[in-house]
């Protein structure tokens, strides 16, 4: 079934920096129309300025928002995830909502629990790069979505994001390679940068610089499917300048300290 994605209405409920970075990307892929998304927060101030800015209707109440969603999107903190659902289960249940849950940890069997076992819910873990359409949504392999909602979630958050669908045991390591690894990278960005200014750039041009080049990496590997150290190796010419750098990481514990920052993650 082919959807026309821009009659659906989408409702936020909390509208922080994953929740607006999606309604951002799906407006400027031109899924949904600016004025097919609302959201409630907390603090109505700061949403509706929020709002204002994407076209997006701020409402006051979690009853409104499921008033009015086709799509409901859970993008508050986990701790009131249970106060949340308890205010939304009827509702839910009754219009057959399609429920999207964002936060890290959570899994359908929890949502269900709070939910009941009628509601339509996927688990997923989205990153911000979805709001300029090159996010990833980590999502859980088994949902109690109808096949139709299951099309309708990838006719919607596929012009935005790689859907990569996992098993639940694995839920919670690949959303941390997706949603946290954005920092290491920026991080690393930021290096780059400081250096190339040391030596002379302007701090622009080593942004664009080093910005460009972890986009267009990525992108060659997932076009190519080369495998990441191919890759490394087709840059290192024999006793050339790029293999002391490679060869300064290493001494340095450049992927011991990726790695254990994984490790500080998931608790091993």
């Amino acid at each position: 079934m082919q959807y026309d994605t821009t009659s659906v209405t989408i409702g936020c409920i909390g509208f922080g920096a994953m929740g607006s970075a999606i309604a951002q990307g799906l407006i400027a892929s031109g899924s949904v129309s600016a004025d097919h998304i609302v959201a409630c927060a907390a603090h109505y101030k700061p949403l509706r300025d929020k709002a204002q800015a994407l076209g997006i209707r701020a409402v006051r109440s979690i009853q409104e928002v499921i008033e009015q969603a086709d799509v409901l999107i859970l993008a508050v903190k986990p701790y009131v995830y249970e106060a949340v659902c308890e205010q939304i289960r009827e509702h839910v249940v009754q219009r057959s909502t399609l429920v999207v849950s964002i936060a890290a940890g959570m899994h359908v069997e929890q949502m269900i629990a709070m939910l009941g076992e009628d509601a339509h819910v996927v688990c997923t873990v989205p990153n911000t790069p979805i709001a300029v359409g090159k996010g990833i949504m980590v999502t859980e392999a088994t949902d109690t979505l109808t096949d139709e909602q299951r099309e309708l979630f990838d006719a919607l958050f596929s012009t935005v994001a790689l859907i990569e669908r996992v098993d639940t045991a694995h839920l919670s390591i690949a959303g941390t390679v997706a949603g946290c690894a954005p920092a290491y990278v920026a991080m690393f960005m930021e290096a780059l940068a400081d250096a190339g200014v040391k030596y002379g750039l302007t701090r622009a041009t080593a942004y664009r610089l080093a910005s460009q080049m972890v986009a267009g990496t990525g992108q060659l590997q997932r076009e190519t499917g080369t495998l990441p150290a191919a890759m490394k190796d087709a840059v290192c010419s024999p006793g050339g300048t790029t293999i002391r750098g490679v060869a300064a990481l290493e001494r340095a514990g450049f992927r011991g300290a990726i790695i254990d920052a994984i490790d500080a993650i998931e608790g091993k």
